[in-house]
């Protein structure tokens, strides 16, 4: 069909001034010139297994999990062989203009995701974009590989291999850790003696959720529930 083309989706870095990932940083986003062929997201779960004397054996109390760990590289180009996206998708791209130095590339990168910021002190948090990923947290390592140089020394390509760590905003934290919180999905089991409006009530400090309760899942009629059946409560839309 006329006018139907397929839209190229980079990577890109969103920077915020604060932990709460409520003020952007203007001007700060930074694109992936070459979107990586792969990313890795790793989840450590803590246990205390301090063992008594004298036994064989131990119970594995949990104790914490850790923030998530996200792994991902950067690629930087100088050869001019790499173009951007916008213009690679309206197929204009100017074969004589001079592509950004890999030194180049990699200031900027520096100064909107690395360098700190102001009386903050501290460097940017980030939201990382690329599409159904969504990442939020802070650098905490960056090792940078120059791994082609021009005849005169200069660097023409780079890896920047960055490592991430989550952050979450505070009160959605507390929400995800409150059991209780209606904020986020509760499961339950229907009994013989229950009834959905009364469920709802105690989850939402509200009955008149049930009849979207019963939507949610499917019901056929919120009168008549076979005891046994799973309920799923959902988060209330802010």
């Amino acid at each position: 069909m006329f006018g139907n083309t397929t839209q190229f989706e980079k990577l890109y870095v969103q920077p915020y001034l604060d932990a709460a990932f409520s003020k952007e940083a203007p001007e700060q986003k930074f694109s992936a010139l070459i979107n990586p062929a792969t990313y890795s997201c790793k989840y450590e779960f803590e246990y205390d297994d301090t063992q008594a004397g004298g036994t064989s054996s131990v119970q594995m109390k949990f104790n914490k999990i850790k923030p998530q760990q996200f792994n991902f590289d950067f690629v930087f180009d100088g050869t001019g062989v790499v173009k951007e996206a916008s213009i690679l998708s309206l197929s204009i791209a100017n074969p004589f203009e001079k592509p950004a130095t890999v030194t180049d590339q990699i200031d900027d990168f520096k100064k909107k995701i690395i360098d700190f910021k102001g009386d903050k002190h501290r460097p940017y948090y980030l939201k990382i974009h690329w599409g159904t990923l969504l990442f939020k947290g802070v650098l905490n390592q960056i090792d940078i590989e120059f791994k082609v140089f021009g005849l005169d020394g200069a660097p023409i390509r780079a890896i920047a291999r960055c490592a991430f760590t989550g952050s979450i905003e505070e009160s959605l934290r507390k929400a995800l850790e409150d059991k209780q919180s209606p904020d986020i999905t509760h499961e339950r089991l229907f009994g013989a003696s229950d009834r959905i409006d009364r469920m709802a009530g105690n989850i939402y400090e509200d009955d008149q959720y049930y009849i979207d309760v019963a939507q949610f899942n499917a019901l056929d009629s919120f009168r008549k529930i076979k005891p046994g059946t799973r309920l799923y409560f959902p988060p209330l839309a802010k």
